[in-house]
C-alpha cells in the first residue's frame, strides 16, 4: 500500500491542496522581510499585517457579513505556517481565538467596528480569561 498525501484524504478538497501551495509559495517569498524585524511583538505584528494584506487572514476570522470558518483551511494554514517559523501560525492563530467570544456573542455594532480590520491585518485581536474572584 503506498502513502498517501493527507492532502490527499477525502475530507480535504482540491481548493485545500491550492490554498496549501499558496501560503507555502507566500512564506518563501514574505517571511523573510519580516524575520530581520527587531522583537517578537513587533515581528508578530508584521506578520499579522502581512497575513492581512495576502487574504489568509479571512480562515480564521468569520466576516461580519456571517459566513463560517473553513476549519480544514485553518489547519492546513496553520500547518504551512508552524512548519516555516511557530510566531507565523500563532500570529494566525490569535487572530482566530481573540475575535471567537466576539464573533459568537458581540453585538452587530461590536462586530462591525472589529471583526473587518482584524480580517485585513490592520488590528490585532486578544484574547484574555479571568478566574471567579482572580481578577
Amino acid at each position: 500500500m503506498v502513502a498517501r498525501a493527507h492532502l490527499d484524504w477525502p475530507f480535504f478538497e482540491a481548493r485545500h491542496a491550492a490554498l496549501a501551495r499558496e501560503a507555502r509559495a507566500w512564506c518563501e517569498s514574505e517571511l523573510d522581510a519580516v524575520y530581520p524585524v527587531e522583537g517578537q511583538d513587533a515581528q508578530c505584528r508584521a506578520l499579522v499585517a502581512a497575513m492581512g494584506r495576502a487574504g489568509f487572514l479571512r480562515h480564521s476570522v468569520i466576516a461580519t457579513e456571517g459566513g463560517a470558518i473553513d476549519v480544514r483551511a485553518a489547519c492546513v494554514l496553520r500547518e504551512v505556517f508552524a512548519q516555516r517559523w511557530g510566531l507565523a501560525d500563532f500570529a494566525f492563530a490569535m487572530q482566530g481565538l481573540g475575535t471567537g467570544s466576539l464573533t459568537l456573542y458581540g453585538t452587530p455594532e461590536l462586530k462591525e467596528r472589529y471583526l473587518p480590520n482584524v480580517g485585513k491585518g490592520k488590528s490585532i485581536a486578544a484574547f484574555a480569561i479571568s478566574e471567579l474572584e482572580a481578577g
